[in-house]
């Protein structure tokens, strides 16, 4: 593929040319050819192309905005020659970023290090490298594939506020309920004997009353559960606002997973709780939260029926945490009936709040602020650390 300066090279050698024999001005010629014979020899380059095979990874893959990030790239020459210098191309959230690469001996290798762009949050799907040959005059190029692609994740920023009150069990002989995990030591109930299992959990009594053996169910007790809600409609915010509030919904996500409560993240956008990437609940929550974006065909707060079904149909205990944008009429008989099922429900919401916005329902405590900022000074003089 001929370059923009191989396509200046190129209209030059045609006008002098033609200016030359025109004007039969002969060093207009011979300037004209000149051109021709660099573009021919150029092409003649290109010809023999290196083989070059390249690797990247990106460290760290999972960053905080404005934090640094690097792509850590090794190619190896695996031809019989010593291949010329080539150039890299990565493109990071639609900026190309080039890497030069040095001429390297047959079976040589190179590592570079370079930096990648972490200045806005997002979940960045980095394409296979494209490795570029070009001859020494840069007038043609050519691009091909390198290796898979990579992603990174760049979480919005958090700033550190107390954990989420949440009440319930949390002793050792807490409640439980049919989805605990087996083997712990609260007694759940009681279930007919199944092979393998300890002869000293019998319940003689009730293996007398019914004539099968009956064993002892004891489970893992149930703790709270942390649910944080991320209202992604475009109605309640401007794009600045909307920012602020997945900042706020990432600070919570990592307060609760200080608290080592089970925590669970969701957006009105998708009810799934995230792509389960993170080696964390905390990472996996960062990483849906990353990716978050403002949708018109969001229903918001409507959908929240939706995405707590499955936390109420299970009985556990759980603290709701809903942070969304401006005030809608429709709040309060949505926050009412997540009142009924979770013990604890807050509501935060962020951006400029209109005088005639509902005010909370009874038992739901909410937070209103304009920025993050605001309302981590809010919530940390309510809730000290």
């Amino acid at each position: 593929m001929i370059t923009r300066a191989g396509a200046v090279v190129a209209g030059a050698a045609v006008v002098l040319l033609l200016a030359g024999m025109r004007a039969d001005y002969p060093e207009l010629v011979m300037l004209g050819l000149a051109g021709v014979a660099a573009l021919v020899v150029a092409g003649v380059w290109m010809l023999t192309r290196p083989r070059l095979a390249a690797v990247r990874e990106v460290s760290p893959s999972r960053v905080q905005v404005g934090t640094s990030a690097y792509g850590v790239m090794t190619v190896a020459n695996t031809g019989r020659r010593r291949s010329p210098p080539s150039l890299v191309v990565e493109t990071v959230a639609g900026r190309r970023v080039t890497v030069p690469l040095p001429s390297l001996a047959a079976g040589d290798e190179f590592e570079t290090v370079y930096p990648l762009p972490t200045g806005r949050r997002g979940r960045y799907v980095i394409p296979a490298l494209t490795l570029g040959h070009t001859d020494p005059l840069r007038l043609f190029q050519v691009e091909r594939a390198g290796s898979g692609e990579s992603v990174l994740y760049v979480h919005p920023r958090v700033h550190r506020i107390a954990p989420v009150p949440v009440s319930g069990p949390r002793e050792v002989e807490g409640a439980t309920s049919a989805g605990s995990p087996q083997g712990g030591v609260a007694f759940h109930g009681l279930r007919g004997y199944q092979p393998g299992d300890d002869w000293r959990r019998i319940h003689w009594k009730s293996t007398a009353r019914n004539g099968t053996l009956m064993v002892r169910h004891n489970a893992v007790p149930d703790e709270p559960r942390q649910l944080i809600i991320l209202d992604t409609s475009a109605k309640p915010y401007d794009n600045e606002s909307f920012e602020e509030a997945v900042q706020v919904a990432a600070s919570v996500c990592v307060a609760a997973g200080r608290s080592n409560f089970p925590l669970a993240c969701r957006i009105t956008a998708n009810p799934a709780e995230g792509d389960g990437s993170g080696d964390s609940e905390v990472t996996s929550a960062l990483d849906l939260l990353a990716g978050a974006q403002r949708s018109t065909e969001d229903r918001g707060l409507p959908a929240l029926t939706d995405l707590v079904r499955d936390a109420v149909a299970t009985g556990e205990c759980a603290a709701l945490t809903i942070v969304t944008g401006r005030a809608d009429p429709g709040q309060p008989a949505i926050l009412a009936a997540m009142r009924r099922d979770f013990p604890t429900v807050t509501l935060v919401r962020i951006g400029r709040t209109e005088p005639s916005s509902p005010s909370a329902v009874a038992g739901v405590f909410t937070v209103d602020a304009r920025t993050s900022t605001e309302f981590a000074v809010r919530w940390n003089r309510l809730f000290p650390l």
